[in-house]
């Protein structure tokens, strides 16, 4: 009974904490993600232990929570990128969710191998790590929907890519581990399971989410109905898109993400340029019903109730992922500190990120300073977290090691990119707007 009210006690006060100091947090180098890490670590096993045992006992348990997290937090993402696809703008997340993680993985993998790691530990190690994280990446995401400043886009499309991209990679791992993989028992059967992966999660998630999206326009607009629970629409669509996803054998990561934009791109399709905030900052209280059934602003407001839910929950699953995660490290803690896996993390955020970025960002749009910027802000987290547990339910005491990595590059990565986002974000855009106010004068 002590320890339950222990655990109410300590999560509200931490929930309250967290959203009536948001101004004195923004302002520090500091993140929600830092305390909440902290505060796992400080009931964890090693120190206060309200969680007495080791959580990764039950690797099947973790890799659905931070399973689910990772959904909600990839649709959000996609729902904030309120861009034409066919703007060129695309090609800065493509380059760094796809092109900079697999040169990161294969910097890792080849790293890994050469320190003695079989070679299917040294590539789901790779995997494991490549991923930057959509969930603890708020200071570095798109303000708002229509925010097409190209640095924040470029980090906020990367996190909703490469999830998904490192599962093809993290499967061959799981593969020469000698685990059971559908598809992957040849080059010819893996390469075509890895078309068919990102081809049928694009097709799914932008057909379920237009469907979706056009089927309650129609409702409402129509006929009155469906008006209100956009929350309940959302969660529904994020479902039913990584349900169909897993039946069709398609990469379901992907599809949820695809969901979020294709959702974001039938809003932009019927609001225009105008951003929705500004289509719908007239709206009265007593109007709420009203609009959600008019032509000209159901398709914003339906977008941005389900963004702003989704950001809600998003934060939640933050807070409860980096919880768990804070018991972990008190648990392993001893693995955490051996120089193996320490050199591992260190090489991830040092060498191989920005070395990544380097050859991926080669020819774009982005200037010095946001190539620079791009290669330090390689946030590793959830992702991470998730691959890591996945691979142990799925091959059990082969890939135990590639935790206490893991738990390092996360630590390493919330305490050095936390601490300093604020501050390297806050000098590039005051050197933006000096450029600009020069240019204007």
């Amino acid at each position: 009974m002590l320890k339950e009210a222990l655990w109410f006690l300590l999560v509200g006060v931490l929930l309250m904490f967290i959203a009536f100091a948001r101004g004195p947090i923004k302002r520090l180098p500091l993140t929600g993600a830092m305390i909440y890490l902290a505060v796992g670590v400080v009931v964890g096993p090693a120190s206060f232990g309200l969680v007495h045992t080791d959580l990764a006992r039950e690797p099947r348990v973790l890799s659905i929570i931070a399973e689910a997290g990772l959904v909600v937090s990839l649709f959000s993402v996609g729902m904030h990128l309120r861009v034409r696809l066919r703007n060129r703008l695309w090609w800065l997340p493509l380059r760094l969710g796809v092109g900079a993680m697999i040169v990161s993985a294969a910097l890792m993998a080849a790293f890994a191998w050469a320190m003695g790691e079989p070679a299917g530990v040294a590539l789901f190690l790779a995997a494991t790590l490549a991923p930057t994280d959509p969930v603890l990446a708020n200071e570095l995401r798109v303000r708002e929907a229509g925010d097409d400043e190209p640095l924040r886009f470029a980090l906020s499309g990367e996190g909703g890519f490469n999830d998904g991209a490192a599962m093809p990679i993290a499967l061959v791992g799981l593969a020469l581990c000698g685990t059971r993989v559908d598809g992957m028992q040849h080059a010819g059967s893996a390469a075509l399971s890895v078309l068919w992966g990102v081809a049928g999660a694009l097709l799914v998630g932008a057909v379920l989410a237009t469907l979706c999206a056009r089927l309650t326009f129609y409702l409402r607009t129509r006929h009155g109905e469906a008006v209100g629970l956009d929350g309940f629409i959302a969660i529904g669509l994020m479902a039913v898109t990584y349900g169909v996803a897993l039946l069709v054998h398609a990469y379901a990561f992907v599809a949820v993400f695809a969901a979020g934009v294709a959702l974001r791109h039938e809003e932009l399709r019927a609001t225009g340029e105008q951003r929705p905030a500004e289509a719908l900052e007239d709206v009265q209280h007593g109007e709420r019903a009203e609009v959600a059934k008019d032509p000209e602003r159901a398709h914003a407001w339906l977008a941005e109730n389900m963004t702003g839910f989704t950001l809600e929950i998003e934060r939640l699953a933050e807070f409860s992922l980096m919880l768990l995660i804070g018991c972990l490290v008190s648990a392993h803690w001893r693995e955490m500190l051996q120089w193996r896996p320490l050199l591992y993390a260190l090489v991830l955020v040092f060498v191989a990120r920005p070395v990544a970025v380097l050859i991926a960002m080669a020819g774009s749009s982005a200037d010095a300073q946001q190539r620079g910027l791009m290669g330090w802000m390689g946030i590793r987290g959830v992702g991470a977290f998730y691959y890591a547990v996945w691979g142990i339910d799925q091959a059990g005491d082969l890939l135990r090691p590639v935790l206490p990595v893991a738990l390092d590059a996360i630590v390493i990565s919330v305490l050095l990119h936390g601490s300093t986002a604020t501050y390297a974000l806050g000098r590039y855009f005051r050197k933006r707007e000096a450029i600009a106010a020069q240019a204007g004068g």
